[in-house]
């Protein structure tokens, strides 16, 4: 095949380090495999003393077959494996450890569980707060923090150190490590072992990296180890794809890398292979806003094609609508399902979508897990009133779980003893109560709240439970405790409005979770395996992937950027996350985002107003379109000012980038 300069030029790198900066489309795989086969072939090195280096075992192995095809099936003992393969490999060598000393997740989320039920924490989103948990556990291991020195997001600084400390001597009592150890231990061995670093220096002469921007500290720490006396590291990657900062990655590692080896030679590969210019033309005007980044021009090897197409919509109904109508659109082009992807920034967004393509009979296939929507802890306490609201009009009694679920939540000091039985006579609570007046004004209260509720349609039984109940006010210090935003959990009331307000009774709501459960369950079952579908994943799922057309959701403030965003670095993080996901696109780019969103005005997310500068598309002397006033011709574009004559004869000046990103003028 025919290489590039720059391409030839890392391929054929001899000693050394290097710094390859690989954009998007840009075949560093091809330029990583090839350069192992010019070491072999034409450098006469050892094939056993190549290390290639992946993040993940999925990449390892498809570096490996291509490695193996270009050698034409040869079998050579060059190491392909991930960073903990690698060192877990050194550890079994010095500490005689095998597969039955890693700790499985299962049993990892079982110690954090057992931890917070004796630390006594009222804790509601069970597994979203263990996940956190080790998520902060494992970012402490691989910056090798101080502990003393670490502020927890997710519960008070005190009683994280109590988890940390005791997770890790659960651990070590059982024998066991979890994946980030392996990256400590490894590092603190060859740090103390000079004989052991040796051993394995010598075996290993030639590292070569790949996707080097998701590095984390103590990954980089031992990589340097291991490369010394000779440097021969060659790192791929692209700063601008950083997008793993949340579990410990640092961009700023491959920016400083030149600091750290001032030898290193840079080369850049700034062909793109897969998108249409004028993609690669949006991406880049997106990535240029930001400041920490090396600079680079990529430009696409293909001839003209289609422009990104902005899409604004009244609300997020009115978006699904048209994304399965232009799906039906680009089969009849000639695509077919696996052709195309749906990209959103995180795994709640797609909920409406999942349902429309449900009953459109779409197929599709997700990248990530999806969560139920109706298994999160607020769901279950909304669906508990509506429970017990049908059961005491129908039954005069309640289930004693939905009780225990709403009894306190807002507190109404009722204690759990008090529901004996599987069913619950609000008579017998008042009986047990009736030294207790301030009791009994709330359970008088909630008798009155489930009579009301009983009569509502399923969206005005959510508004009435929020704000007539107060549960809205249970969610608000629940949040403090768990040091969350409160927004996040209202969040949650608000997407569940969103999703009862199709329905007039409790029975078809109820009826469509279940069938929605189900879909996911199954979805679940077959992500690894099923293919035959449209794609749907999240922007950072979707790295490294590459579909025809593509399909950006939500393309909102507080979106994408995230809400949680708040830092300069953060920014620049969650811009490089929108960047990956549209330099998936090969043919066609749709960026959609809604005016309206749970009752409220949205803006259109940044990104897409720098990536995209309608101005650009404007021209004296060109007809428009105006929701309100028609058709006309523009005569004048000036400091982001439109003027522009009407049928009428009438002139009107419009603000250009709001009328052009709302979708008021069309050009």
């Amino acid at each position: 095949m025919a290489f590039h300069e720059a391409q030839l030029q890392a391929i054929h790198h001899r000693e050394g380090p290097m710094m390859v900066l690989a954009g998007p489309g840009s075949g560093k795989t091809t330029v990583i495999t090839h350069r192992v086969k010019y070491l072999v072939e034409q450098c006469g090195v050892e094939p056993g003393s190549i290390l290639v280096i992946t993040f993940t075992k999925a990449a390892a192995q498809e570096m490996r077959k291509r490695f193996e095809k270009l050698m034409e099936g040869r079998r050579l003992p060059v190491s392909f494996g991930t960073f903990h393969a690698v060192f877990f490999s050194i550890l079994k060598r010095a500490y005689r450890y095998d597969a039955s000393n890693i700790a499985r997740e299962e049993q990892r989320t079982r110690i954090i569980r057992e931890l917070a039920d004796k630390l006594r924490m009222d804790v509601e989103d069970e597994a979203e707060f263990t996940s956190q948990i080790l998520t902060e556990i494992s970012l402490v291991k691989g910056e090798m923090m101080n502990l003393d020195y670490y502020y927890s997001k997710n519960c008070p600084e005190e009683v994280f150190k109590k988890i940390f400390r005791e997770y890790n001597d659960t651990l070590i009592r059982a024998n066991l490590i979890d994946f980030d150890d392996m990256l400590v231990m490894c590092y603190e061995l060859l740090t103390k072992r000079k004989d052991i670093l040796k051993l394995w220096q010598d075996k290993y002469r030639y590292i070569l990296i790949d996707e080097f921007q998701d590095i984390n500290r103590v990954q980089y720490e031992v990589i340097r180890l291991l490369a010394k006396p000779q440097d021969n590291l060659f790192i791929v990657g692209d700063d601008d794809q950083s997008i793993y900062r949340f579990r410990g990655a640092r961009p700023e590692i491959m920016l400083n890398f030149e600091k750290d080896y001032p030898e290193a030679k840079k080369i850049i590969l700034d062909t793109n292979y897969r998108s249409t210019p004028e993609i690669v033309a949006a991406a880049g005007k997106l990535i240029r806003n930001n400041k920490k980044r090396f600079e680079k021009q990529i430009r696409a090897e293909r001839k003209n094609g289609s422009k990104p197409v902005i899409l604004p919509f009244d609300n997020v109904y009115k978006e699904c609508n048209y994304i399965l109508e232009e799906i039906e659109q680009l089969i009849a082009k000639g695509l077919t399902y696996q052709d195309m992807a749906v990209l959103y920034r995180t795994n709640t967004n797609p909920r409406t979508l999942l349902e429309k393509l449900m009953e459109h009979n779409i197929p599709f296939c997700m990248k990530d897990v999806i969560p139920n929507l109706y298994d999160h802890f607020i769901a279950k306490d909304i669906i508990a009133y509506i429970n017990a609201a049908v059961d005491f009009r129908e039954k005069g009694v309640m289930k004693r779980g939905d009780m225990l679920r709403l009894i306190n939540r807002p507190k109404r000091y009722i204690s759990r003893d008090v529901f004996p039985r599987a069913e619950v006579n609000l008579e017998d609570v008042k009986r047990f109560y009736q030294d207790k007046g301030y009791v009994l004004e709330r359970i008088s209260k909630l008798e009155y709240d489930l009579a009301m509720i009983r009569n509502m349609n399923p969206y005005a039984a959510i508004q009435y439970i929020r704000h007539g109940i107060g549960y809205e006010e249970y969610l608000t210090e629940y949040a403090e405790y768990r040091r969350m935003k409160p927004e996040e959990l209202y969040d949650v009331l608000e997407e569940l409005s969103e999703a009862a307000k199709p329905y007039k009774t409790y029975r078809e709501w109820f009826k469509k979770i279940e069938e929605y459960g189900e879909e996911l369950k199954k979805q679940a079952r077959e992500r690894q395996e099923k293919k035959d579908g449209i794609t749907l994943a999240t922007m950072h799922s979707s790295k490294g992937l590459e579909y025809r057309a593509v399909f950006i959701i939500d393309a909102n403030e507080t979106i994408t950027p995230h809400k949680k965003a708040l830092l300069p670095e953060d920014i620049e993080e969650e811009r490089r996350l929108f960047y990956v996901a549209v330099t998936r696109a090969k043919d066609w780019l749709y960026i959609c985002h809604c005016r309206e969103r749970y009752g409220k005005e949205t803006d259109v997310s940044r990104f897409v107003e720098e990536m995209v500068s309608m101005l650009d598309e404007v021209t004296v002397g060109q007809e428009i379109r105006h929701k309100k006033f028609g058709t006309g011709k523009i005569t004048q574009i000036r400091d982001g000012k439109i003027k522009a004559v009407f049928a009428d004869g009438k002139e009107y000046v419009f603000d250009a980038k709001f009328c052009l990103g709302n979708g008021i003028i069309k050009v």
